[in-house]
Order: structure tokens, then C-alpha cells, then sequence
């Protein structure tokens, strides 16, 4: 076995395990979109991690024992610092996704390999290759013709336009949020995914359920009994699949390839949700596959020009 075996094992599994959590996730999206009918986007969020944390919890003291529950002050703090990330992120998807269309959020949302090179410029004064920073622009530019479906969503009657614009702003914001965690996350190196999965949940829900009391308070919590029973497998992926499965498997990823190189499977998910909202019926235009192509195929041109840039010769 060659000295460098172990070492591309791992990065193997690393991708393996970022790509399957982004495929969960580009799911998630039209499976909550359908959600709303039963609850809002607080309230969702707040089922998800409510079934995940004892989840998390319990799978945590049974594989490392009752011990790896706690952490030291520097342990909490990196969880907490990541783990307020991580709930702004959740809130403003999920609030954000129900006024928008999931394929839209998906495609912001994949523009998190770009912010994330963009974050580490301005962190570390590392600029991106000249390749990096096109293949940004044309990302852009597709982002803002599948949003806008080349220029026809102008057409729409203004309070469509606003709530529309509204939820993408938030999904946004989401997307910016998401890279912060990923970049807060080595605070917690030594830990495992599962260990990570389970402390960030802490803050995460404690916040959620701030936000959810704020809103019940200013009427803006909405739950139909009615409609709880037709989405409660819904509820099923969105908490297990969506937060246990797909949050242990990016950990694992963020640790074995760092976020950039996570961030660039991120590409996978507009393809997942376009797909899946196809099958449900959604026919697009022209204009939005176009948008989604030259969003896709930018971030995927961006990926393999960094790789061919860090390969060192035998």
C-alpha cells in the first residue's frame, strides 16, 4: 500500500459523504415547499430539529458514550459560534422558501461554492484565480435569469414580484449564513461528525425556539391540524434524511475536504430539485434551463480548474 493511500481514501469518502448530503438536500427543498400547506416556515424548522437533537443525542452516546455529550468553554463557544450560524441559515431558508419556488432557492443556494471563495478573499486576502472570478459572473448572471425567468417576472403583478423577491432575498441570506458555518466549523477539529452534528444542535434549537415564540407572539406561527396528517412524512425526511443523515454526512465531508472543496458539490442540488419539481408537474422555460445550465456549468468549470490546479506532479 502507497504511503499516499490513506490520504485519497479519505478524500474519496469525503467527497462521497458532501455529495450525498447535498442530494438529500436538493430533495428537501420541493419536499418542504409541499409542507407549507400544514405549517409555516418556523414552525417547520422547528419540527426538524426538534426530532433531530434527541436523535443526534442519543446516537452520540451510544457510538463515543454519555461523556462526548459535553465539551469544555472553547468547545461550546466554537458550537455556539456555529451553531447561531446554522440557525440563521435554517430560518431564513424556510421562512424564505415559502414565498419562493424551490428550484429558484436551490439555485441561489448553489451559489454558496462562489460566496465561500469570495469569504476566504476577504478573510485570508487570498484572491481567486482570474477563472474563478468569471466563472462567478456567469453564475450570477444565471442565477438572475432563472429568478427573473429572463426578465418576465417584471411583468407580474407587484405583490407576486415583492413577496417573490422578498423570499429570495432570504434565501440569500440563508446561502451566506450557510458558508459562514462552514467556515466556523475546524473551531471543533478533533470532534467527530456526529460529536459536531449533536453540540451545534444545541444552540441551533435553543434559537429556533426563541424565533418561534417570538412569532406565535406577533401571530405569525400558522399550523393546520387538518393537513399535519398528509405531511407527516414530509416532516420525516425533512427532520431524519434532511438533518440527521444529511447533517452527519456534510460534518464528515467538511472534515475529511474542507469547505471549499464541499462547497463545490453544492452543484448537484439545483439538478435535484429541478428534476424532482419535473416529475411533480413543473415545466420550465427556456430561459430558466438556460439560467440553471450556465449556473451549473460555471460552478462545475470553476471545480475542475481548481483541481487541475492543485495537483502536484509524482
Amino acid at each position: 500500500m502507497t504511503a499516499g493511500a490513506h490520504p485519497h481514501r479519505a478524500a474519496t469518502a469525503g467527497v462521497a459523504a458532501a455529495l450525498g448530503a447535498t442530494l438529500i438536500w436538493g430533495a428537501q427543498l420541493p419536499i418542504a415547499k409541499g409542507a407549507y400547506t400544514a405549517v409555516d416556515g418556523i414552525t417547520l424548522t422547528l419540527v426538524r430539529y426538534g426530532v433531530a437533537l434527541p436523535a443526534f443525542a442519543a446516537l452520540l452516546a451510544w457510538r463515543e458514550g454519555p461523556a462526548a455529550l459535553a465539551a469544555d468553554r472553547r468547545g461550546w463557544l466554537a458550537a455556539a459560534a456555529a451553531g447561531c450560524a446554522l440557525a440563521g441559515s435554517l430560518l431564513c431558508l424556510f421562512i424564505g422558501l415559502s414565498m419562493t419556488r424551490p428550484e429558484v432557492a436551490a439555485i441561489i443556494l448553489a451559489l454558496q461554492p462562489a460566496m465561500t471563495a469570495l469569504a476566504e478573499w476577504g478573510r485570508a486576502r487570498r484572491r481567486p484565480p482570474a477563472f474563478t472570478l468569471a466563472c462567478i459572473v456567469i453564475a450570477f448572471v444565471g442565477v438572475a435569469l432563472v429568478v427573473t425567468r429572463g426578465g418576465a417576472a417584471f411583468y407580474e403583478p407587484a405583490a407576486i414580484r415583492g413577496t417573490e423577491t422578498f423570499g429570495n432575498l432570504l434565501v440569500l441570506c440563508a446561502a451566506m449564513l450557510w458558508v459562514a458555518y462552514a467556515l466556523l466549523t475546524p473551531g471543533m477539529a478533533g470532534w467527530s461528525a456526529l460529536r459536531m452534528s449533536t453540540l451545534t444542535s444545541v444552540p441551533v434549537l435553543a434559537l429556533i425556539v426563541l424565533a418561534w415564540f417570538v412569532a406565535h407572539a406577533f401571530g405569525g406561527v400558522r399550523i393546520e391540524v387538518a393537513a399535519l396528517l398528509a405531511a407527516t412524512w414530509r416532516f420525516a425526511y425533512l427532520s431524519l434524511l434532511g438533518v440527521v443523515v444529511g447533517m452527519l454526512l456534510w460534518n464528515a465531508g467538511l472534515q475529511r475536504i474542507g469547505a471549499v472543496d464541499a462547497m463545490l458539490l453544492a452543484n448537484m442540488m439545483p439538478i435535484v430539485a429541478f428534476v424532482y419539481r419535473a416529475f411533480e408537474g413543473v415545466r420550465y422555460q427556456p430561459v430558466e434551463l438556460a439560467g440553471a445550465a450556465l449556473v451549473v456549468g460555471a460552478l462545475v468549470a470553476n471545480s475542475l480548474s481548481l483541481r487541475r490546479g492543485r495537483k502536484v506532479p509524482a
